[in-house]
Formats: structure tokens, C-alpha cells, sequence
């Protein structure tokens, strides 16, 4: 009786134990986003829908005035993942840094001109005057650059070119002070909501360049050596973050989180901003994905030089993450 009621008694504890034990804490990982950004959209809809949760993750989001400001942030410890693109994870790799990247979306700018433009074709640039965002060494305008090349057009001296950030480009698109306007795709969009046409988009050009498909221009980027003591933390994020992606693709219903981030509530622009986010969605092979990749960055190594790429004449093999089952 005594060696029963012993038994009860260890029971107890053992059942008093486990009841008062905290409940199995969420993985934590922390994202630094720019404030105006689309990664802030992707995130409104985990967890307005709760994938979050679902995931079993834990998402400490630190909201940032630019991508500049998240690469320091990446750099410091203080942010797990940012929003970045293989350029500057492999510039950093070759600098010591071992940083990885996974795609998150190949939308890139255009070269957009006024419904009534004469101009039809690149071609017609030559001579014009040309507003690009970005700057000099902006990947765009040197992918346009080469991309024109092929065609024997050096747009740097063969056009009028105007620098400025994306808000600049933009208004002075709408001002009429250019014939064209190279910018972000955000802005793009803008400007195809008030009437703009695209002379071309930087996606079109780039089987000229030796690209065979869309390329993630942006990526999640992460510390490799964080990423290999939690992979299954990662697994679970990029599994998250497509649910989220396909959700965005198949239900309007799930752009009301969204709306309110971007800024306007205008139908016609926020129509765009839907359906440019859904084309920018990846949907290629990671092998894929790099092996163009490569391709472009010769092209950009060339074309913007050290400046650029840093001393790397070549993509860095470990830049594209793999380590994501079924990829």
C-alpha cells in the first residue's frame, strides 16, 4: 500500500510539473524592414492570416527609414534577416562577411514614358533626355546601359542622363522635364497608374543579357553561420513567407492588410501595386536563379567595375542559399 500510494504521489508531482512548465517558446527571428517597403506588406499579411503562428515563429520586426540603414543593421548583430540583393551579399562575402541570399522578388524598374511620347522602342532614347533613379552605379541603368550597348548605343554620351532618388525621378516624370524616366518599380507603378506606358522593363532586356529567365533581384539575406545553428527556424520562414506570397497571388481580400502600407488609396494604383508584386513573385529553381545570376553579374562587374562589385570578378558561390528542401 505504501509502495502505491508512493507511486500516486511521484504521479502527482511529476503531473504538476509538466502543468506548470511554460508552454514551447516560438523561434524568434528578428527582421529590420525599411518602413515603406514591400517586405512590410508581405509581413501584414502573416500575420493578419496568422502564418506567423503557424509557423511556430516568433517575428521581432524593427522598422527602418532605408535599405542602407538595414544593411547596418545586418552588419551590427542586430537584425537576423533584411531585404538585400546578391550584388552586395556577394561584395560582402568577398570582404569577409559570410552572408547567404534566398529570393524574394524579381520586380525590377522600367524605362517609362507619357501616353502620348513619340518614343517607341530603346532605340529612340538616343538623344533624349533620360531620368534615372538610383544614381550612376544603379544595377538597372547599368544593365540598360549594356543592354544598349549590343545595339551600338552608349546611352551615357549618346543621351541627356539626370540622377536623383525615386521620388525626384518620379515627380519630374510627371512635370514633363524628361522624355523618360528610369525608377524603381514602385514608382513605375505610380506612374502607370496616371497614364505612364513602359518603353521597356529591365525584366524584357535581360535575355539579351544572357539571362534565361526572371532573376530575384532581391532576396532575404541572413548570416550563414546563424542560418546553419537555425536551420529549421529558416525552413519554416521561407515556407511561411511563400504561403504568404500565394496568398497575395489568389485573394484580393488579403491586399486589405496590405492597402494601408502603401501609401494611397487610390483603385487604380493599388491595382498596380498588386498585380506588379504578384509578377515579381519567384517561381524558378534556386539553381535557376543563380545560374543567371552569374550571367549578370559578369555583366554589372563590367560594366560598373570595382566600384560596384568590390575586387570579386565573379558572383561569390556561396551568395544563393540551398539548404531550403525541394529547391
Amino acid at each position: 500500500m505504501t509502495r502505491v500510494l508512493g507511486r500516486i504521489s511521484a504521479l502527482a508531482v511529476t503531473l504538476a510539473l509538466t502543468l506548470g512548465a511554460p508552454a514551447h517558446a516560438a523561434d524568434t527571428i528578428r527582421i529590420a524592414v525599411q518602413k515603406t517597403g514591400t517586405f512590410s506588406w508581405e509581413l501584414a499579411a502573416i500575420r493578419g492570416t496568422g502564418l506567423d503562428k503557424e509557423a511556430d515563429l516568433s517575428l521581432e520586426v524593427t522598422e527602418l527609414a532605408s535599405t542602407e540603414a538595414g544593411k547596418i543593421a545586418m552588419r551590427a548583430g542586430s537584425a537576423d534577416i533584411i531585404l538585400s540583393d546578391w550584388l552586395w551579399v556577394s561584395r560582402e562575402r568577398a570582404m569577409g562577411a559570410k552572408l547567404t541570399f534566398y529570393p524574394y522578388s524579381s520586380a525590377l524598374g522600367a524605362v517609362m514614358v507619357p501616353a502620348s511620347s513619340p518614343l517607341q522602342t530603346l532605340a529612340d532614347l538616343k538623344g533624349r533626355k533620360l531620368a534615372v533613379a538610383g544614381g550612376a552605379i544603379d544595377k538597372s541603368w547599368l544593365l540598360l546601359q549594356a543592354r544598349m550597348k549590343h545595339d551600338g548605343i552608349d546611352l551615357k554620351s549618346d543621351a541627356t542622363i539626370v540622377y536623383g532618388a525615386p521620388p525626384l525621378i518620379a515627380a519630374k516624370a510627371l512635370d514633363g522635364e524628361m522624355d523618360a524616366s528610369l525608377n524603381f518599380w514602385n514608382f513605375c507603378a505610380q506612374l502607370e497608374a496616371k497614364g505612364f506606358r513602359r518603353l521597356a522593363s529591365i525584366e524584357e532586356i535581360l535575355p539579351n543579357l544572357g539571362a534565361k529567365g526572371a532573376v530575384s533581384a532581391v532576396g532575404y539575406v541572413f548570416d550563414e553561420s546563424w542560418a546553419a545553428s537555425h536551420k529549421d527556424a529558416v525552413a519554416r520562414f521561407i515556407a511561411m513567407t511563400r504561403k504568404a506570397k500565394q496568398l497575395l497571388v489568389t485573394s484580393d481580400t488579403a491586399w486589405d492588410k496590405v492597402a494601408p502600407l502603401t501609401g494611397t488609396s487610390d483603385p487604380a494604383l493599388l491595382k498596380t501595386y498588386r498585380d506588379r508584386y504578384r509578377d515579381g513573385i519567384p517561381r524558378r529553381s534556386i539553381d535557376d536563379e543563380e545560374k543567371d545570376a552569374r550571367v549578370l553579374y559578369r555583366v554589372l562587374a563590367e560594366t560598373g567595375g570595382r566600384d560596384l562589385v568590390g575586387p570579386a570578378a565573379e558572383l561569390d558561390p556561396g551568395t544563393f542559399y540551398h539548404a531550403i528542401p525541394g529547391d
